[in-house]
């Protein structure tokens, strides 16, 4: 009963927040074209943007390796950020992310939230380097003494609402002061509080394995 009372509650609030959004306007992130307005970061100094990714036909393709993440040049505090993905059709399916409120120096996962994309796992949220987030405690992960990533926490998702493999998913985020919460191809899965109330970049991740967006577009709630 508790937790239908907490993200019944929360769900409320998204829907005031979606309405919200359709009366601003809409940013394309992404034009189809290229890689205006974002700049990347990877863990293996001297290798290119374009050794990474590449725009075909309007869809970014990120080959997942090195590790690292395109992020905007621009910082967003309050929105709804609508992302499209697939995994490359035909190819195993990895790991990947949306990082949200990216923040401090650069680094493999930097002070931020993050969307998770790992196949099986979108919905899932995290938080690094010191970034809080609150969830039901059913669903709260805290990871202490990670080999790469030290301390960190998390609240898994609700469930499970991925697609299969090689066909195309739709992420809405709406983050909002301190409450994030996440959308997966229509249904809710996921809604958590208590993260950094900051503005920041967002980024897309190369972490394992070919993925790729056709759609990034936020629309500002404040």
């Amino acid at each position: 009963m508790k937790i239908k009372m907490y993200t019944g509650l929360l769900g409320l609030a998204l829907i005031g927040w979606m309405q919200a959004a359709t009366a601003a306007e809409t940013i394309q992130l992404f034009d189809g074209k290229s890689f205006e307005g974002w700049d990347y970061f990877l863990v293996e100094e001297g290798v290119k943007l374009e050794d990474v990714w590449a725009v075909n036909d309007g869809i970014i393709v990120c080959k997942g390796e090195p590790f690292g993440y395109l992020y905007t040049q621009q910082a967003f505090k309050n929105y709804k950020l609508v992302v499209e993905w697939r995994w490359a059709p035909g190819k195993k399916p990895s790991n990947s992310g949306v990082l949200l409120r990216i923040a401090g120096d650069h680094r493999f996962l930097p002070r931020c939230a993050e969307a998770q994309l790992q196949f099986g796992s979108a919905g899932d949220i995290w938080a690094f380097e010191g970034m809080k987030v609150t969830g039901h405690p059913a669903r709260t992960r805290d990871v202490k003494g990670h080999e790469l990533l030290g301390d960190f926490v998390g609240v898994g998702k609700i469930q499970n609402n991925e697609k299969d493999p090689g066909e195309w998913n739709r992420y809405e985020i709406t983050f909002d002061q301190d409450v994030l919460a996440l959308v997966v191809n229509g249904v809710q899965v996921n809604v958590a509080s208590g993260l950094d109330n900051v503005a920041g970049a967002i980024g897309l991740q190369s972490e394992g394995g070919e993925i790729h967006f056709r759609k990034v577009e936020l629309t500002p709630l404040d």
